[in-house]
């Protein structure tokens, strides 16, 4: 047993330690690139003080470790003082059969993990992204959230686990299948039921009347070839100024959200440039390669646990007793390692995708110009680092590093970026030059 106790650790503890590193390492190269890019930085992100990205940067990589590891000394607490089998035994005395007493369960697990996440929320809200010029939100609309947002979380979950532990005990040899089937259909659902009945829970969404903002939209539209009536501004200004745009949806129930933030910063063709990038991914049918990707990785990972389940060794580590339940919680903290480590198999997908989406936009807007300013905005007033270290990006970006994204836009009109090289308006490399 005492194998299986160390490679545990090893794979738990040392996974963590992994990305730690990285992140260190990706804060320190990207503060020695963006010294030696000032001009650069000042001149295509429009940000005068450069010292405030590496400051934000640091701020929420000191905040993100101190959470990690809190979660990783808390589950090692839990599961070697025999907390988690004395809970389970709690749980398993009120005698409900093995459904409901693990649907509970779980429930109870998402709410305790919410507040252990409440202080770190607390103060990357009202301490981070106060200092930098962020926050927005004031402490009452933060308990409203906090409160609603456990509320859906406990519901979607609830019934998630209750599906799969039912599965478990009524077709013991096919159940992954049943589930994956069950976290597609779930998944597909959540396409119509997020816009519709859980967004407006946490925000008000004005639909764009007629003018320019919406003559820009149709116009977009119109070039990519795509319908779509659903055209709303949301408010994001009441929680934070970042900025963005997404799109979610499919057939009739499809709509295009732009936040506030964002069509108070950018310009109208820079908008434009943003929409024609997410067209992208519904014209190009990204959204169901990544969904059918997506499905690929929670099937291995449902046959990974019906494997575990089935193995003794995995409730002896410490001393729980063979329950479905029991059995899916400790093999998840197996896996969960794994599936970070294997990102850059999922990573390279998505930077596919997002190549494609940026040479559709420079196609559909007739120049990357449009994007390219887009893009600058966003990552000056998000306040983003430009220059990740390779090896971080290679874990964690699912879209290319801007200066990349530029360098690879300007080249698709060749005309135009060979003017930006001689102009020495040439982005640096995502890893800087030296």
């Amino acid at each position: 047993m005492l194998e299986f106790h160390a490679a545990f650790l090893l794979l738990f503890v040392g996974t963590t330690a992994f990305f730690t590193a990285l992140s260190i390492l990706n804060v320190r190269h990207g503060a020695r690139v963006l010294e030696r890019e000032r001009e650069w930085v000042r001149d295509r992100l429009g940000l005068e003080d450069v010292d405030r990205v590496t400051a934000y940067q640091r701020a929420g990589v000191r905040l993100s470790q101190v959470r990690t590891w809190a979660f990783v000394a808390l589950v090692l607490a839990v599961l070697y003082t025999g907390a988690l089998a004395s809970a389970v035994e709690w749980f398993e005395g009120l005698g409900y059969g093995p459904v409901l007493t693990g649907t509970l369960f779980v429930v109870a697990l998402v709410v305790a993990m919410q507040l252990f996440s409440l202080p770190f929320d607390a103060y990357e809200t009202f301490v981070v992204e106060e200092r930098f010029d962020f926050n927005q939100q004031s402490p009452g609309l933060f308990v409203r959230d906090l409160v609603v947002q456990t509320a859906i979380s406990a519901a979607i979950t609830g019934v998630l686990a209750a599906g799969v532990l039912w599965f478990v005990s009524s077709v013991p040899t096919y159940w992954p299948l049943a589930a994956l089937v069950l976290f597609a259909a779930f998944s597909l659902g959540m396409l119509v039921i997020y816009p519709r009945f859980i967004a407006p829970l946490f925000n008000d969404f004005q639909p764009v009347e007629e003018g320019d903002l919406r003559e820009s939209v149709e116009r977009v539209f119109d070039r990519a070839g795509f319908s779509c009536d659903g055209i709303y501004v949301m408010d994001a200004s009441r929680r934070s100024s970042h900025s963005n745009a997404y799109f979610v949806g499919f057939g009739r129930t499809k709509r295009v959200v732009l936040f506030d933030t964002l069509v108070d910063q950018m310009d109208l063709p820079e908008i434009e440039g943003v929409l024609a990038h997410e067209l992208a991914h519904w014209k190009k049918g990204h959204i169901w390669t990544g969904f059918a990707a997506g499905m690929v990785r929670v099937g291995a990972m449902l046959a990974a646990l019906w494997y575990l389940l089935e193995s003794a060794w995995l409730y002896e580590m410490f001393a729980l007793p063979e329950t479905a339940y029991v059995g899916l919680l400790v093999g998840m903290l197996w896996l969960q390692p794994l599936v970070k480590l294997s990102s850059p198999l999922e990573n390279r997908l998505s930077l596919a995708h997002e190549r494609e989406a940026d040479a559709f936009a420079t196609d559909v807007m007739g120049s990357g110009d449009p994007l390219i300013d887009a893009l600058c905005r966003l990552t000056g007033e998000n306040l983003s680092n430009p220059f990740p270290h390779p090896w971080y990006a290679t874990f964690h970006y699912t879209h290319p590093p801007i200066p990349d994204r530029i360098r690879y836009i300007q080249g698709l009109g060749e005309g135009d970026g060979d003017a930006e090289r001689e102009s020495g308006d040439a982005p640096p490399t995502a890893q800087g030059s030296d």
